[in-house]
């Protein structure tokens, strides 16, 4: 069966720093794999890489099986695809960011249905329809012609997943989705997280909520200075007594779910 991504050798340089350091990683379609690490150890570079919002330095990325910006040949040559290709790839990955960004002079309704009209085609009639379909997905069709401004963070977050879900996505990515929330508004998104999850959407999670990988991931993939040091189940991951270095992370913070690891 053909992975949903498929990560072999990927390097990113900015300049003279090497943030990823040859990261192979494969993502089963329909599973949850959550990227877990101290802060700069290359998970949202690694996450942009996959929206190639950046490009990697080398290696290669298949989405599907069909390579994403780059084709590589047996000997490491990495000729760049021809765009309309890298559009057609891309269009198979939605992304939700940490900070909503939502444009506020539109509704959530408008939010959610400009893509559609703008990227899709779609007359106003039906994209409506379907951002309104998007919406009540995620628990704000009550909120369908509030702004921005008129929303909690939390729920600024919703509608900005029911955005990227709009396009049809078959993989979402979340890059620290709840990073700029309160416990409580935490909540909301992860179980609107939770609940994608169940219906078998391909998912890969940046997350420092610790207790949402360990019970939603069904891989745990954690990375330290720019290198893969763990991959596996959460079961196999978190289990006692635990990789030196995953240990010493675990204990430099508190998180909400982490007690259930200890």
């Amino acid at each position: 069966m053909i992975a949903a991504v498929s990560v072999t050798g990927l390097v990113k340089r900015f300049g003279q720093a090497e943030v990823l350091r040859g990261i192979d990683l494969e993502v089963p379609a329909g599973r949850v794999t959550c990227l877990i690490g101290p802060s700069g150890s290359g998970k949202s570079t690694l996450l942009r890489c996959l929206a190639f919002l950046e490009e990697a330095t080398e290696g290669a990325i298949l989405i599907g099986g069909e390579p994403l910006g780059f084709a590589v040949t047996p000997d490491g040559r990495r000729t760049r695809l021809p765009s309309g290709r890298i559009r057609a790839v891309r269009s198979q990955i939605g992304m939700v960011f940490q900070h909503f960004n939502l444009w506020p002079h539109m509704t959530a309704l408008g939010n959610v249905s400009e893509a559609l009209k703008t990227v899709r085609r779609l007359g106003r009639s039906e994209a409506d329809d379907r951002a309104m379909a998007q919406l009540r997905k995620v628990g704000l069709q009550n909120r369908a012609n509030l702004y921005p401004s008129q929303l909690s963070g939390g729920q600024q977050q919703r509608v900005a997943i029911a955005r990227a879900l709009a396009l049809e996505p078959k993989i979402m990515l979340f890059d620290e989705p709840t990073s700029s929330l309160d416990p409580e508004l935490t909540g909301e998104v992860l179980n609107v997280m939770r609940a994608l999850a169940a219906d078998g959407m391909t998912m890969v999670v940046v997350s420092h909520e610790i207790g949402f990988a360990a019970s939603v991931g069904h891989q745990i993939a954690f990375l330290d200075h720019g290198q893969l040091l763990l991959r596996g189940t959460p079961q196999e991951v978190f289990r006692k007594p635990r990789h030196a270095r995953l240990d010493q992370f675990l204990d430099t913070y508190l998180d909400r779910g982490a007690a259930m690891l200890l």
